[in-house]
């Protein structure tokens, strides 16, 4: 079959043949037609994230495609070494929700793994409640702008936004964001000033997708309450790492703040229970009028577009889609 193989993670992934899986007797065989390249796809395929398999192997993480008796569905955690940008992977039967008709195979792979970051995030790990107020550190990619709009379902009361192009700013508002704090001009001490004020004005659940040093920042603003009373309790969720793999934290700061410091991903959420995660946010995509902006291109140009940026999620497509 075709697919995109990673031969070495120094270079992107090559259109080439490779070894068609069969079923286990817990898995079923899915034709796929989509699959999106995201963040966690391109880490793993440079060899640098946790979940990494050895080369060779196909990358992608999850995908929408057929059944063998023609059920439409989306899928994720194909069995190594075979991921999603493959003609047919094999899938555990759990790992595959049913798609409704009202969601096209490009939206429902495009908005996947972007949505589920901080649906899983506020539902599962933060324990979310109807209007409790949200920072989003790193809202100008495609999982951030979908976190604004998927606190905003869920009833946020406010939403703060961080991003470091300032030019997303009318975006991410019209979104339904509230507050927009630019990190690229700022200064540690402005940056942290910035956010003792919204500290001030109430926070209760940090989605962090960059770590790194603004991270950092909101922990020190976060800290040195050393008050009589009770510091206001703050759920930090981290879901992302593109400021930086690794931060100082110091002890003080966790005695002497509210801060709960979780994280989000493959690993601290059962594989079973992220795609049902995804399955509910594509159920109500629609009523929640979640926008996600995508490029259908066709997996044989995988080698000419993997280092392509832009606002747009690039989905692949196989097998006549």
């Amino acid at each position: 079959m075709k697919a995109a193989v990673v031969e070495n993670t120094a270079r992107p992934p090559r259109y080439r043949d490779f070894s068609e899986p069969n079923a286990a007797s817990d898995e079923v065989m899915v034709t796929v037609k989509a699959a999106a390249l995201s963040q966690l796809v391109r880490a793993q395929a440079s060899g640098n994230h946790y979940t990494s398999a050895p080369v060779p192997f196909v990358p992608g993480a999850d995908g929408v495609g057929l059944l063998d008796n023609g059920q439409r569905v989306y899928f994720a955690f194909s069995r190594a070494p075979v991921g999603a940008m493959a003609e047919r992977v094999a899938v555990k039967a759990d790992y595959t929700v049913a798609l409704a008709d009202d969601v096209d195979d490009i939206t429902a792979a495009a908005i996947a793994n972007p949505g589920m970051s901080s649906w899983a995030a506020l539902t599962e790990r933060a324990h979310f409640k109807k209007g409790e107020t949200v920072l989003i550190n790193g809202a100008t990619g495609a999982s951030g702008r979908l976190a604004i709009q998927i606190a905003k379902y869920w009833g946020a009361s406010r939403i703060v936004v961080t991003g470091r192009n300032p030019a997303y700013e009318p975006e991410l508002l019209s979104l339904g964001a509230d507050v927009f704090i630019p990190l690229a001009s700022q200064s540690g001490a402005r940056l942290r000033a910035q956010f003792r004020q919204e500290i001030g004005n109430g926070i209760d659940v940090v989605l962090d997708y960059l770590w790194g040093p603004s991270s950092a920042c909101f922990i020190e603003a976060a800290s040195g309450h050393g008050q009589g009373e009770a510091a206001p309790r703050i759920r930090f969720v981290n879901i992302g790492s593109l400021g930086g793999p690794s931060i100082p934290l110091p002890a003080a700061a966790l005695r002497s703040s509210g801060l709960e410091l979780t994280g989000s991903g493959l690993g601290s959420i059962a594989n079973a229970r992220l795609v049902q995660c995804i399955g509910e946010m594509i159920q109500v995509y629609q009523q929640a009028d979640l926008q996600i902006d995508a490029e259908a291109i066709p997996l044989q140009e995988v080698e000419h577009v993997w280092a392509q940026s832009g606002s747009s999620r690039v989905v692949f497509t196989l097998n006549g889609e």
